[in-house]
């Protein structure tokens, strides 16, 4: 039975289902799919689809999830960041709205769908820590940015078009004189009204005697608010006569059954971009799932979440969608609202399905640019100036990372930008490995710890040279281990004891195990005998296996100050006994 709640989780939690968790989770619901329903059709429409497709990547989708997924809080369906993504790719096979490109957009889901999978029965949940977080960072803040200036154009009523962010905003200052005024009235009215919303509005609430978590709640639905309030503008005010783009006519029913086109030449232009959907569309779901799950001591399995996005994406695939994940703006209102089992997603599937078999009609005359301001809102509240702030203070190497992908993806594309930032990741962490951290070390007066000479005061011998190394040694970093090492030792001409600390090392491959040799023999011509101490078991039982030991000039000492006193008394006493004796092997052989 276990095995079976781990391949389908709802089986755990439905067991203890009752009344009181299912008014829960339909409040929860029910304040979710108010939020989604304008934020299903305005990123539809950034990804270049009808509104409707919105609706429906927010319908099967859900309930997939819900079956197989670990999260009891994520609220799964369309995204900013993959909603551009999708735009980016389908956009390379035809123009956006065209048949070609929905297509492009069901076969992009189809094939994140296929990818999750396997990479969750592959277990390879692991490969998301290839994306360090400050490339995540610099990359959904290069992708709000260039979602919030593609916005500009129908927030003003405006052409704004350009291949790069940088073309978009100066062909939107080019245009500025065009205004359409009533768009560029509307569109401001429900920008500025939404800003308000996230910062004033619960605030207000409060003062009107509102308790706090109603208050948060009710604030979320700021939105919906601007969508009802910009729709009767327009129909009462006939504005769309005027000018003022709507959405027109939103087919209503249920989600049609699509069959994603098999044509492997499409395939093969769209699994680079649909692996790369998939692995951020996975780093940003489990981000927010775990920090959810964090709240309330639950437990989050990546590989099991990869079955539930990926089952997620194939159901947007033949539901007329497009690629999916979990969102963090809804999830946390999700949470918030008092989510207690993914059955709060069904029910939320349920709101909006409902919504698109009878609401479709009264959605006819929404203005485009209170979707564009929705959107536009809801991208630059995922910008957090102050963890750039805090980058910047804590890593100058991590925050290089980050600027190099949020410049890549603003200058290059999103596509290119998150393969600069994964190459970066790389990169940084190759840099890192092959340049450990190492310091000479001391032994603190009246104690039996060791520490860096430059940071404490610590009682050494000049006779007597210990060396910590920090990171486990292969081959990025052998050859620089050489070099620290005979720098060290020429830096002290009375040395005749040099002693690895290896309580860090937890792990030595063959390249660094020749460095060893060689320093080994090096420092055996010198006259100075190499000695290891704190070495961890793995590692001594790969020592073992070599011709190391052997060949050592030194002992290999169970603790640092054993070796340090040993040393100090060998010197004092002009380096007797011999070092080979079977004694001292079998006290420091661990």
């Amino acid at each position: 039975m276990s095995r079976l709640s781990d391949l389908a989780p709802w089986l755990s939690w439905m067991r203890s289902y009752d009344r009181s968790i299912l008014v829960s989770d339909g409040l929860a619901a029910l304040i979710v799919t108010v939020m989604l329903i304008p934020q299903s059709l305005a990123y539809a429409m950034l990804a270049g689809l009808p509104p409707e497709a919105g609706l429906y990547a927010s319908i099967l989708p859900i309930v997939a999830y819900a079956l197989f997924g670990t999260s009891r809080a994520l609220a799964v369906g369309p995204v900013a960041v993959v909603s551009l993504m999708t735009l980016s790719a389908a956009g390379e096979i035809g123009q956006p709205g065209s048949p070609e490109f929905i297509a492009a957009a069901l076969v992009l889901a189809l094939l994140s769908g296929l990818i999750l999978l396997a990479m969750g029965v592959l277990r390879l949940g692991f490969l998301a820590n290839l994306l360090a977080h400050p490339v995540v960072t610099g990359f959904i803040t290069a992708s709000c940015l260039i979602i919030a200036i593609s916005q500009m154009g129908a927030l003003l009523g405006v052409r704004a078009q350009g291949e790069t962010p940088p073309e978009q905003a100066l062909a939107l200052v080019r245009a500025l004189p065009s205004v359409h005024l009533p768009t560029a009235v509307i569109g401001g009215s429900a920008l500025i009204f939404l800003l308000w919303v996230r910062r004033g509005a619960r605030p207000l609430l409060v003062r009107l005697g509102l308790a706090r978590r109603p208050a948060e709640l009710l604030a979320r639905t700021g939105p919906i608010l601007a969508v009802i309030a910009s729709t009767l503008a327009v129909s009462l005010l006939a504005l769309d006569h005027a000018g003022v783009k709507v959405v027109g006519d939103i087919p209503r029913g249920l989600p049609p059954l699509t069959l994603p086109v098999f044509d492997p030449t499409l395939w093969s232009q769209l699994f680079v971009p649909a692996l790369l959907i998939s692995i951020i569309g996975f780093v940003e779901s489990l981000s927010v799932a775990q920090t959810l799950a964090a709240r309330r001591r639950q437990r989050i399995r990546p590989d099991q979440e990869l079955i539930g996005l990926g089952a997620a994406n194939l159901a947007a695939a033949f539901t007329g969608g497009y690629p999916v994940t979990g969102g963090f703006a809804r999830s946390v209102v999700n949470f918030d609202a008092g989510a207690e089992t993914p059955a709060a997603g069904a029910f939320t599937a349920v709101g909006i399905l409902l919504a698109a078999l009878f609401l479709t009609p009264l959605l006819a005359n929404l203005p485009i640019a209170a979707l564009a301001a929705t959107i536009i809102v809801a991208v630059l509240s995922l910008i957090d100036v102050g963890s750039l702030r805090r980058l910047w203070r804590f890593s100058k190497t991590d925050f290089a990372a980050m600027a190099v992908t949020l410049m890549s993806t603003l200058i290059l594309g999103v596509g290119t930008g998150v393969v600069i930032g994964v190459l970066a990741s790389l990169g940084l962490l190759l840099w890192r490995t092959s340049r450990p951290h190492a310091a000479v070390v001391g032994r603190i007066p009246g104690t039996e710890h060791f520490r860096n000479v430059k940071r404490h005061q610590v009682v050494t011998d000049p006779r007597i040279l210990t060396v910590r190394i920090d990171e486990g040694l292969n081959y990025l970093n052998a050859r620089w281990l050489e070099e620290f090492i005979l720098e060290e030792v020429a830096e002290h001409p009375k040395l005749r004891h040099l002693v690895l600390m290896c309580s860090a090392v937890n792990g030595v491959d063959a390249s660094a195990l020749e460095s060893l040799e060689t320093i080994n023999h090096r420092l055996g011509d010198g006259g100075i005998r190499l000695h290891l101490s704190e070495v961890k078991g793995p590692v001594m039982d790969a020592l073992k296996r070599s011709d190391f030991l052997s060949g050592l000039t030194g002992r290999v000492f169970l603790s640092q100050n054993e070796a340090f006193s040993a040393l100090v008394t060998l010197a004092e006493d002009g380096e007797a006994p011999p070092l080979k004796d079977d004694l001292w092997l079998a006290r420091g052989l661990i």
